[in-house]
């Protein structure tokens, strides 16, 4: 019941149901009661209750003062009614016709007043903070940027602002207590005089040397760079506020690329989430500015996820498109048709390709470039043994999805059974559990298994740690246990140290300005962040049943802990694959074996588990002995067919590919450039970057400088390069219709 009403209150947890309780069920109708009856000290210890419970809501930033707002309860309205019960008090009070009244209800409709002076200044000081571009690793020297105006000014203001009525609150009670009415007098002075203070305290920071720079000088440093730089591979990516995995997987890959990268993205509450990197990144929100960008080095650009914006990007044809995904599954996300609109699809192995053929959807044999997956390079290859006396077997199971199709997850039929019948093997094993970070995000259903299966482990953990068995080794490690969680700590606290790089409380302006790659604070925090990994796993006993949560460690360092996994139809299985170690899937949705198989590549020499599970014993027979692993061919074979060969390795095959494609994207352009080289100037320029239909039967396209040039309809002889200048002359003209004339 009590996780039910706090689903339905979009409180995060039960203290915070706690707080909205208080705060709507307890405090305000005593406020109000106590402003009826009338009754001071009831008003006094009401009114504490609201301020506590709406700062505990903030503090917290629950998603219930959000749907307050939506429904017209928001944080000033509170506050003003908190303020309008005041009043009503000392009407009931018999001070409706004392100067006191009177200079309550001025002094807060004064401070009414304040506060919208107050919010309209930090509106514009925060948004003459807003450059058009966020960058990172980006020298944007040619342009001044001024430090942010103090955290404590500007971060939650309007909050701030608010309970600067304290004073006011508290002076009008006592006066209403004791019948002085100084301290009334005293209390809304106090408010209106803070209040004052705060906002001047602001207009320091509406003076020009204070702004962000304008988008013109912003957007010619960006260009300087750019020609300074000379990118030649661009990562492109856009998406929700909780996809930023899709570009942070390819980050080391980028750092290894054989070229100059940068990352192009498109929402700003992305770049937050960016891993450290070294690559140049720049965020470009608007279309019209990334489409007015001067983009000439960049060869090849590469798309993470297909999503609309990127045509604002697939519209440069100087550069080749290819899609690069961000997971290897068997699900129809691996078949979109929208990769029609890319040069080039690349596919880890065979299979991507024989997927795409399969689905029929319009992508052509010859586009698709199999190069393997680089970020599966930490992935450790199985030796044939338990790493440890006891096999570790991880549960890794995907999320419901948005459908509700029962095969999208084995959590909800067969989690429990899965880790039941681990917990209960005849020969003892360590289970590590896993779950999705999205899981019950659709389903309640689904979250209530989670936490079933949270709390069987517990509570198998707790029966082993008073296990006799393993008290021994219990014993014998507590020393070691014990230093590597001090290890973690001193790590976790560098790590802390390394990643505020900048001045507190930098905004995103400052912060471009100052984050600027440093090598050798990247490297320490790489080397640390393996370090905490190996003392993570010596923190606790290899006999220790664990839930692994969170972002560290990562499902990789997962997969080398463990000598199995049990999972869903999801890129974990291609991914684990890559080990070489036993894996089971699970059929939640019953079609069978053979069917199951036909429909999913990747589980083709996996051990398939009905939703009881009762076929986990083939799998942990596989890890326990060598001779008992009837599926170890086909896993190599399936690794081969899914992931492509072992050599050359894939970050190899991804610089070739990178590499051959850029070469076929200069070559284009060159001979676009020789056959325009020459050639007669459009005599109608109706807009930059547009073209237009010639008297003579020709069409006037944009030349590789930048000028007009004309390209004639009964060709030059050569059938690919006519091919290509009649496809960008399409596209431009294509352009023409859709761009709004200024």
């Amino acid at each position: 019941m009590i996780s039910t009403a706090i689903r339905l209150a979009r409180v995060g947890s039960g203290a915070e149901l706690a707080a909205a309780v208080l705060l709507l069920g307890v405090g305000f109708p005593c406020a109000l009661l106590a402003a009826l009856l009338p009754n001071p000290w009831l008003f006094a210890a009401a009114g504490a209750v609201t301020y506590l419970a709406d700062w505990y809501l903030h503090q917290k930033r629950s998603r219930l003062t959000r749907l307050l707002g939506r429904v017209h309860l928001g944080t000033s309205l509170r506050f003003l009614l908190r303020q309008l019960l005041l009043i009503l008090l000392l009407a009931r009070e018999g001070l409706a016709e004392e100067p006191v009244f009177y200079a309550a209800a001025g002094g807060f409709l004064l401070f009414y007043a304040a506060q919208g002076a107050h919010g309209a200044l930090t509106h514009l000081i925060l948004r003459r903070r807003t450059m058009p571009v966020v960058t990172r690793n980006v020298d944007l020297h040619a342009v001044r940027i001024a430090d942010a105006p103090p955290r404590a000014l500007v971060h939650r203001a309007a909050e701030k602002m608010l309970y600067l009525d304290v004073p006011a609150v508290a002076g009008v009670l006592t006066a209403a207590v004791t019948g002085r009415a100084v301290a009334a007098y005293a209390g809304v002075a106090a408010t209106l005089g803070l209040a004052a203070l705060y906002t001047l305290l602001l207009v320091p920071y509406l003076r020009r040397g204070r702004r962000a720079p304008g988008a013109g000088a912003v957007f010619k440093a960006v260009d300087t760079w750019l020609r300074e730089y000379q990118p030649t591979v661009a990562l492109y990516f856009s998406g929700s506020a909780d996809s930023a995995y899709q570009v942070n997987m390819w980050l080391e890959t980028l750092e290894q690329i054989d070229g100059r990268p940068v990352i192009i993205m498109r929402e700003r509450n992305l770049v937050e989430q960016l891993g450290d990197t070294c690559v140049p990144v720049l965020c470009v929100p608007g279309a019209q500015h990334l489409m007015a960008m001067d983009l000439p080095s960049i060869r090849v650009a590469l798309y993470p996820a297909n999503v609309g914006k990127n045509i604002h990007l697939l519209r440069v044809p100087t550069m080749k498109h290819v899609f690069i995904g961000h997971g290897d599954s068997d699900k129809l996300a691996s078949v979109n048709p929208f990769s029609k609109v890319y040069d080039e699809v690349w596919t880890a192995g065979r299979a991507g390709r024989d997927r795409y053929a399969l689905a029929d959807v319009g992508i052509r044999d010859e586009d698709i470039v199999e190069v393997g997956r680089p970020q599966l390079a930490p992935i450790q290859p199985w030796t044939g043994t338990p790493k440890n006396p006891i096999p570790t077997i991880l549960y890794a199971p995907t999320w419901e999805g948005w459908d509700g199709n029962p095969g999208n997850t084995s959590l909800l039929l067969a989690g429990e059974n899965i880790v039941r019948r681990l917990l209960e093997a005849d020969s003892p094993v360590r289970v590590l559990y896993k779950p999705h970070p999205f899981t019950g995000l659709v389903n309640k259903k689904a979250k209530a298994a989670d936490a079933r299966v949270k709390a069987m482990i517990a509570a198998a953990s707790a029966r082993r740690a008073a296990d006799p068995r393993w008290a021994k080794e219990a014993a014998a490690a507590q020393a070691g246990q014990a230093a590597a969680r001090a290890e973690l700590a001193r790590i976790e606290a560098r790590l802390a140290t390394l990643a505020r790089h900048g001045r507190p409380g930098a905004d995103e302006a400052e912060t471009s300005r100052t984050s600027l790659a440093d090598p050798q604070r990247l490297a320490e925090t790489k080397r640390l962040r393996a370090a905490w990994n190996d003392a993570y796993w010596r923190s606790f006993g290899w006999w220790e049943h664990k839930v692994v949560t969170g972002a560290e460690p990562r499902l990789y360092d997962c997969f080398n802990e463990a000598d199995a996994m049990v999972s869903d139809i999801s890129s974990v299985v291609s991914d684990f694959i890559a080990s070489g170690k036993p894996y089971a899937v699970t059929d939640s949705a019953e079609v069978g074996v053979e069917e199951f198989k036909q429909q999913n590549t990747a589980v083709r020499a996996a051990v398939i588990l009905s939703n009881g599970a009762a076929e986990i014993d083939a799998l942990l027979a596989a890890v326990a002995d060598p001779a008992a692993d009837t599926l170890a061919r086909d896993r190599r074979d399936l690794k081969c067919y899914l992931l492509g060969p072992d050599e050359p390795t894939s970050t190899e095959r991804f610089n070739a590919a990178v590499r051959d494609l850029a070469a076929r994207a200069e070559a284009r352009n060159q001979r676009v450039a020789q056959r325009l080289a020459g050639q007669p100037l459009g005599e109608l320029d109706r807009e930059d970057g547009a073209a237009s239909v010639s008297p003579e039967g020709g069409v006037d396209v944009p030349g590789p400088s930048g000028e007009r040039v004309k390209v004639r309809k009964n060709g030059s002889g050569d059938p690919e390069a006519d091919a290509e200048m009649e496809q960008a002359a399409k596209a431009a003209a294509d352009d023409a219709e859709t761009t709004p004339v200024a």
